[in-house]
């Protein structure tokens, strides 16, 4: 065969060739692309999934954190006007009338009105929204936290006790409403970051088989990362659950309460209405008496079930030989999963739900 036909049908074999290897290229490089696109696809709808989720829990923590601060703020109006009434009662009496619910309880209350009022101050306007669902979650730490002192956040007053107890919460500068270190990102860690290769970005790489083994990593990491958010939004959904659940319950305790408050201001004007009219304050005010401190001891006695239970942690805290780990502030430190993710107070909270249904059935009516 002469040369040049030699030559020509090599060349035509090596252009088949190279043919051949560059549809094969684009083959590969065709169904990395339909596995890395799949991959995303399935990505992006569980995460929109969790992102709906999300936002209803988020919402749930900020429902229950605003009745949690209001109940506080309502406390300290309480003992104000508990106060009030009980110094006129105790005016002329030699044997002074005295309130029967322990110290440390009192001192609970007092501690934890003084806190909400101080956070509700501190966050008024646009950073109440954080702080409310800051608060749900975290609330429950001051009473186990210490200020810096090494003074139980519980036993704080006042500004003190506001102050550690942000600083337990944690979180932000409330001119940029902080505190919101509720949500996704805080209860779940690093649960629900987005897979590194196949979301931030996937080197397409000029060699088909490459292209091929790097789709099928990103793919391996976006299952990862779909699991993880599967768990996560179940993580949230029973968070959400328990906000409700412990809504539910201090409404309706907060109800029986409410009624105590209602006849102490109607006390109140009883009494300013006596005052008025220059009648025998003596004579009237004996008859008061006894009405006002039985509403005295039965308000202050679920403001007693109700703080406990406000203030038993959404999420466990860290122990390490049952003793509570601190950070460098001295606030105790949130538990954690294998994932980062803060870990429920179930049992716990299921305990102290049941635990203050069953004390404030124990409670006189009003």
């Amino acid at each position: 065969m002469p040369l040049p036909l030699i030559l020509g049908a090599a060349a035509l074999v090596s252009a088949a060739y190279g043919a051949k290897k560059g549809y094969d290229g684009y083959q590969k490089h065709s169904e990395a692309d339909d596995i890395v696109n799949a991959a995303k696809a399935r990505y992006a709808d569980r995460k929109e999934a969790f992102d709906v989720q999300e936002k209803a829990t988020n919402a749930a923590l900020e429902m229950l954190g605003r009745e949690e601060l209001e109940i506080g703020k309502k406390f300290d109006e309480f003992k104000t006007l508990a106060n009030d009434l009980l110094d006129k009662l105790n005016a002329d009496r030699q044997d002074k009338l005295k309130i029967s619910i322990p110290k440390h309880k009192l001192q609970s209350i007092e501690s934890y009105s003084y806190t909400a009022v101080g956070v509700l101050g501190a966050t008024a306007g646009a950073g109440i929204a954080g702080a409310a669902a800051g608060f749900a979650v975290y609330g429950g730490v001051m009473a186990l936290g210490a200020a810096s002192t090494g003074t139980a956040i519980s036993s704080l007053a006042g500004v003190a006790a506001t102050n550690a107890t942000l600083a337990a919460i944690g979180g932000g500068s409330l001119a940029t409403g902080g505190l919101g270190m509720a949500g996704g990102t805080a209860i779940l860690g690093a649960a629900v970051a987005g897979p590194v290769l196949a979301i931030a970005g996937w080197a397409y790489d000029s060699h088909g088989d490459e292209a091929l083994k790097n789709a099928h990593k990103a793919e391996r990491e976006v299952d990862s990362a779909i699991s993880k958010l599967q768990k996560a939004q179940q993580q949230l959904s029973k968070a959400e659950d328990y906000a409700f659940d412990i809504n539910d319950v201090l409404k309706s305790v907060y109800g029986q309460f409410d009624k105590y408050f209602e006849h102490l201001k109607y006390a109140a004007r009883r009494i300013e209405d006596i005052r008025s009219r220059k009648l025998d304050p003596h004579a009237e005010m004996a008859s008061l008496s006894e009405n006002i401190l039985r509403a005295i001891n039965n308000g202050f006695a679920l403001a007693a079930i109700l703080v406990d239970l406000i203030t038993t942690p959404l999420f466990k805290v860290k122990e390490v030989n049952g003793n509570v780990v601190k950070d460098k502030n001295d606030v105790p430190v949130m538990a954690t999963d294998a994932d980062g993710s803060m870990i429920l107070n179930g049992s716990k909270l299921d305990e102290q739900i049941s635990e203050t249904k069953t004390k404030a059935q124990g409670v006189e009516p009003a």
